[in-house]
């Protein structure tokens, strides 16, 4: 939709409806891993696994992505095969490797859960350009990578 008038906004109040969208988002994704039978954390690396889509990511891959260890990646891996959401499958190409591939039923159980969602966003987005859209695509895109370096700095104990 092209042409539609937008109220100004400061930054600050930008990065204040972010802070509002982030809690209401982890209080939600609480919610739904609950529902799934799932722990926050194994749904974020479902996610990734889902992500990743036909290329299968190795243990490795995943614990980069979710910036997790290796060793607790195990944990999450272990947990996410009980509850049959996920397989560990030798990588054709290299024996030796683990690539991890999501069970179908399980995709379909994370898929109908997530649908209502992602369908009020695609309704939300069609009110935008697409160059609107591309705007807020970087915008969310640089902001990923900003909280990605202030973890890494908190992790490396440079902020108290």
């Amino acid at each position: 939709m092209e042409g539609n008038s937008r109220p100004a906004a400061s930054a600050e109040q930008a990065v204040a409806a972010m802070d509002r969208l982030i809690s209401l988002s982890l209080v939600g994704q609480h919610d739904i891993a609950q529902r799934l039978g799932l722990n926050v954390t194994d749904l974020t690396c479902f996610a990734h696994i889902l992500e990743a889509g036909e290329k299968h990511l190795t243990a490795g891959e995943l614990a980069e992505r979710a910036n997790l260890t290796t060793g607790a990646v195990t944990g999450v891996l272990n947990r996410l095969e009980r509850a049959g959401y996920a397989r560990r499958q030798a990588d054709p190409a290299d024996r030796r490797r683990v690539r991890i591939v999501p069970d179908e039923g399980a995709v379909a159980r994370v898929v109908a859960v997530y649908a209502p969602f992602y369908r009020r966003l695609a309704e939300l987005s069609a009110g935008y350009s697409a160059q609107e859209v591309g705007v807020l695509a970087d915008w969310f895109t640089r902001a990923a990578d900003a909280m990605r370096t202030t973890l890494e700095e908190i992790r490396r104990g440079e902020i108290p």
